[in-house]
């Protein structure tokens, strides 16, 4: 983790990190230091709807490790979520101000300027075809019979909290449409 520093900039970011420390070492120090980080540190989650859509292909590059792997950019049209999301730096802020603590973020956010979240979603969402989603609305995969998707990854949107309820009614729904397997005869 580093000190909440948002900005446009891989160097803005890094800027306003070192302003951090250098306005309130004490505190900082202080926050990186606590024997128990877990015990004294209080996560905050600010979650927002923002359309957007990922592909995927192959490729090789500095992600992959200049091997062939996944990589994505976004489709046409779409917005690239922000990772600095300006009401949220407010509310992180009022609420440090009021335990005297220090908002701190991902690394990945600070460097790359990438958004995190806890509840990775989507990737083999339902569509009518398989030009449309992976799944169909019975979670079965287009051109796999047999082979169902019933995880986060069918999930097409941030409900905007835990999901997990949202991934286990889904689950419900897709067993409750399997028939049952045939009974078997003869020995086990």
């Amino acid at each position: 983790m580093t000190p909440h520093a948002p900005g446009d900039t891989v160097l803005a970011r890094l800027g306003r990190t070192v302003g951090v420390a250098l306005r309130s070492p004490k505190k900082l120090l202080r926050a990186l230091l606590v024997p128990d980080l877990a015990r004294f540190s209080q996560i905050l989650l600010y979650m927002r709807s923002l359309e957007g859509t990922l592909s995927l292909r192959l490729a090789k590059g500095l992600r992959t490790g200049f091997k062939k792997g996944l990589a994505t950019r976004l489709m046409p049209g779409a917005e690239a979520p922000a990772a600095f999301i300006p009401e949220a730096t407010e509310l992180a802020e009022a609420f440090a101000a009021r335990a005297d603590g220090v908002t701190f973020n991902m690394v990945t956010e600070t460097l790359q300027g990438v958004p995190s979240t806890a509840h990775i979603l989507g990737g083999a969402c339902i569509g009518k075809t398989a030009d449309d989603g992976v799944v169909d609305d019975k979670h079965e995969v287009f051109g796999y019979p047999g082979l169902f998707v019933v995880d986060g990854s069918a999930v097409s949107a941030n409900p905007g909290v835990n999901p997990s309820l949202t991934i286990t009614a889904m689950a419900e729904r897709a067993m409750s449409l399997v028939p049952p397997a045939a009974p078997r005869t003869g020995g086990p």
